[in-house]
């Protein structure tokens, strides 16, 4: 089988392969390949798909390149593009590969041993949001179960006056998160702590958590249960046993007029629910994009 002869062809070809590991096959070549290529996704998408990536004589098809300022008539792409393939084909999270995760409004550093951030976790900023519109946002944050601080670092990125604590188990997942407040220059307002569900004896404005909710015998893809950290998904048979720890040491976290922002799976609101209202918290439910149940928005009375 001949190579493809443009940057597109090789994009779709991939995609193609990509179709059985990925919900979004096409998605993926295109990252893998500006990746390779070295450039943006939006740039490659805007001037390259039609550039040559044509056979040469020595270590396979190359690409001819002038993308923008970067111009280059010799860039090798073919053993790293077929090489980032190979590994998403096998499963790696295409995450994983790139080393990082866009989400809300900043970029984030990701690797094996860290939870890959969601953009369903994007409802739990949105509720937090929409719970201090019309009134000054919160000062104090906490992120329980901080993965890579995707959390956290979004609420901070969003009201540039808070501080904030990110707390997790996980050293792996500690050194990324730290990392990641450090790229993102919040290393000064963000302090990264090991601990568990019962805080750090403050009590704070906004909690944001995104606690493990898969239950262990629900089916999961290969790419989430053959790379992601168990200790991140799964909570006991129902799912819920890390909600029913949680619920008791909730409201002494929560100051009042504050508000508890916590992710749930599509069919655990009424469970989740019940768990807070018997701690006496006021919640209700926030959707989803796709009008699932995904956050439960909890305040003291």
């Amino acid at each position: 089988m001949s190579p493809p002869e443009t940057i597109g062809a090789a994009i779709r070809a991939a995609a193609v392969r990509l179709t059985e590991i990925s919900e979004t096959p096409r998605l993926d070549a295109e990252l893998l390949m500006a990746e390779a290529l070295g450039v943006t996704r939006e740039v490659m998408l805007l001037g390259g798909l039609h550039l040559p990536f044509v056979p040469s004589e020595v270590g396979g098809p190359k690409a001819g390149v002038a993308l923008g300022a970067r111009v280059s008539t010799s860039l090798d792409t073919n053993g790293v593009f077929e090489a980032l393939v190979e590994r998403r084909v096998a499963g790696e999270p295409i995450a994983y590969i790139l080393g990082y995760r866009d989400f809300w409004t900043i970029r984030l550093q990701v690797g094996p041993g860290v939870l890959i951030p969601r953009p369903d976790s994007e409802t739990l900023i949105e509720a937090a949001v929409a719970h201090f519109a019309g009134m000054p946002g919160p000062k104090r944050i906490l992120d329980l179960g901080t993965g890579s601080g995707a959390l956290l670092l979004a609420a901070l990125d969003k009201w540039p006056e808070a501080t904030g604590v990110g707390i997790d188990r996980s050293p792996q997942a500690l050194a990324i998160a730290q990392s990641n407040a450090e790229a993102l220059d919040m290393a000064d307002r963000a302090q990264i702590l090991a601990g568990g569900w019962s805080g750090t004896g403050e009590a704070f404005d906004l909690i944001l958590c995104n606690p493990p909710y898969i239950g262990t015998a629900e089916p999961l893809a290969r790419d989430v249960i053959d790379y992601e950290p168990h200790s991140a998904l799964f909570a006991g048979a129902d799912g819920l046993d890390d909600y029913r720890a949680i619920a008791p040491l909730l409201p002494a976290q929560i100051v009042p007029g504050g508000v508890a922002c916590i992710e749930i799976g599509a069919t655990q609101g009424a469970s989740v629910a019940s768990f807070m209202a018997s701690q006496g918290l006021v919640v209700h439910i926030r959707h989803d994009l796709a009008g699932l149940d995904r956050c439960l928005v909890a305040r003291r009375r």
